[in-house]
């Protein structure tokens, strides 16, 4: 694993009768309180274009070991919200470099050198 922060994405559907106030709570409570905790570095919100869930979050995160501090545990999931959604998703990244890729090739599902230049819209 890499030294590098690693992102972290969560994807939710609300059911439309709380959605104002999952906004709400969402962008005005819950994201401070998220980076108010050792190691969580930065958030946005997203809406899905199509498909879903509708809702995504993306932090960057220090590392793991984030997910066990006291701090984040005391507010992570969607307190009263909870009931009301569905659909969740979550989505942890890390970055590529030598080493990951090393590592990939290892298990055998790293993509090529050619291939990551291929899709790489930077290398075209």
């Amino acid at each position: 694993m890499s030294d590098e922060p690693l992102i972290h994405i969560v994807r939710v559907d609300i059911e439309p009768a709380h959605e104002a106030a999952f906004n709400e709570w969402y962008d005005n409570i819950h994201i401070p309180e998220i980076l108010a905790c050792p190691g969580w570095l930065s958030a946005r919100r997203l809406i899905a274009m199509d498909g879903g869930p509708k809702y995504a979050a993306m932090y960057e995160i220090a590392g793991t070991w984030v997910y066990e501090t006291p701090e984040f545990r005391a507010v992570s999931g969607f307190g009263t919200f909870q009931p009301h959604t569905h659909g969740f998703q979550r989505i942890q990244l890390e970055p590529i470099t030598a080493t990951t890729r090393a590592l990939k090739r290892e298990n055998g599902s790293a993509l090529t050198d050619k291939q990551e230049q291929s899709n790489n819209p930077a290398s075209q």
